[in-house]
């Protein structure tokens, strides 16, 4: 997501000619759209982006039993 930002300020100062930015090679001003897209294919086909959703999934369901608990008066579990 940072480089698609970074992509985005870079085409925005280019094209509105601001700075050092204006001078430089349009490949330059377009490389981090390409190694966004990079990242994004290696993330799903390695399926980091699959763990990183499992691993929040499961950190709101620890947060959701702890609070029922705490409702109920039990004092905390151990996590499983």
């Amino acid at each position: 997501m940072y480089l698609l930002g970074l992509g985005i300020v870079l085409l925005l100062l280019k094209w509105g000619g601001v700075g050092p930015v204006a001078g430089w090679n349009w490949w330059t001003v377009l490389a981090p759209f390409a190694l966004a897209a990079l990242w994004w294919t290696w993330a799903d086909r390695s399926g980091y982006t699959r763990r990183k959703a499992a691993e929040r999934d499961q950190a709101r369901r620890q947060a959701r039993v702890a609070r029922t608990r705490a409702a109920l008066g039990q004092r905390p579990g151990r996590p499983r």
